[in-house]
């Protein structure tokens, strides 16, 4: 069965940097586009970024451009996405998911406040 399980999130003052980790199983982790979701309180999961199976093309929300950036190891199974500059407004749960399968893991708490 599949499981992703998401790592790394903690508190962090504003202008800091974090590095979420998601580790993959029960499925070709090489085969799928993987993404890195995230969800405030009171608001709705939104996409932060995507990086596909073979060519590595990422995509990002504006809202992360130039601070976020996600990548993988398809030797580990994992999905990685390091976040600079990290604003008040980058407060959330973060997911990772992959592309057409309905699973979510339990996410990882970003809290980014002084």
């Amino acid at each position: 069965q599949v499981q992703l399980v998401e790592s790394g999130g903690g508190l962090v003052q504003p202008g800091g940097s974090l590095r979420l980790s998601c580790a993959a199983s029960g499925l070709t982790f090489g085969r799928y586009t993987m993404r890195w979701f995230r969800q405030a309180p009171g608001k709705e999961r939104e996409l932060v970024a995507s990086i596909t199976n073979m060519h590595l093309v990422t995509n990002y929300a504006d809202s992360v451009k130039g601070r976020f950036t996600i990548s993988r190891d398809n030797t580990r199974n994992t999905l990685y996405l390091q976040m600079n500059s990290l604003k008040p407004e980058d407060t959330a749960v973060y997911y990772c998911n992959a592309a057409g399968v309905n699973y979510w893991g339990q996410g990882t708490q970003v809290t980014v406040s002084s």
